[in-house]
């Protein structure tokens, strides 16, 4: 029987090194924001290599929905997510057939990052409301909160907090996870070229520090200060590196 990981986050938030981690496990196979293109297709939006996307994968989403809860050849099928390219409209049933997991990073990081590549910068394009809809979405059905984890942590003890993910989700942990091949893979998406250019030149993840938030310019502080909130709810319930979840203050 196939574990299917659905990993829920928003975009630079080491999501590809994390299926990088995945994909160089012997028993998993991965797969790659596979509502891209239906996203696209469902706007009007001027992302890069738009067309590209749109010609290499299902715009239906419902087609893409059939894949991720059908057959998979390997005992684990890893599935990397984009928050925001689950538009409204978009059928979720399909989630119940996952592990659910989301990952998490401070909103000031991300926006940090994503305005590198990217210069359209808004709550909705970095998916933090869209991921706390979903987590919402998943404790009620569960009855608990699903799995969270926080990039900076992920970052700052990268082997510890691995191990406690694949206690969390029920699989052995293997070394295996900690390093990877330099270099594009088949996996990636068309998108690669414009997205990936550092994870491509990594062979592992890149340790670092828990420091202060970046500065932002007021326009986009005021899209962080507005994420703050999202990314709070979902980090009382974190894993620690002791594979402990989080809880809530009382009275929240």
């Amino acid at each position: 029987m196939t574990l299917r990981v659905a990993m829920w986050s928003g975009p630079r938030n080491i999501s590809t090194a994390m299926m990088r981690s995945f994909e160089n496990r012997p028993d998993t196979t991965v797969v790659d924001e596979p509502f891209y293109a239906a996203f696209l297709a469902g706007t009007a939006l001027n992302h890069p290599m738009r067309e590209e996307v749109l010609k290499s994968q299902p715009t239906d989403w419902r087609q893409v929905a059939a894949m991720l809860a059908g057959p998979c050849p390997t005992p684990v099928f890893y599935q990397k997510h984009m928050t925001h390219h689950m538009l409204a409209e978009f059928d979720t049933d399909w989630m119940a057939e996952c592990t659910n997991v989301f990952l998490i990073r401070r909103p000031e990081d991300v926006i940090a990052s994503y305005r590198e590549k990217h210069d359209q910068v808004s709550l909705e394009a970095i998916g933090v409301p869209q991921q706390a809809r979903l987590f919402d979405q998943e404790a009620d059905r569960l009855g608990r909160a699903p799995t969270v984890i926080d990039s900076a942590d992920i970052s700052a003890g990268p082997e510890l907090m691995l191990r406690a993910l694949c206690e969390a989700i029920g699989i052995p942990f293997t070394e295996r996870m900690l390093s990877w091949p330099k270099g594009r893979r088949t996996s990636d998406g068309v998108w690669a070229p414009a997205w990936y250019d550092q994870v491509e030149q990594s062979t592992g993840f890149v340790t670092k520090a828990k420091l202060a938030p970046p500065e932002l310019p007021v326009n986009l502080k005021t899209i962080a200060d507005a994420a703050r909130p999202y990314y709070e709810r979902l980090a009382k319930w974190k894993l620690g590196e002791d594979g402990a979840r989080g809880r809530p203050p009382a009275g929240t």
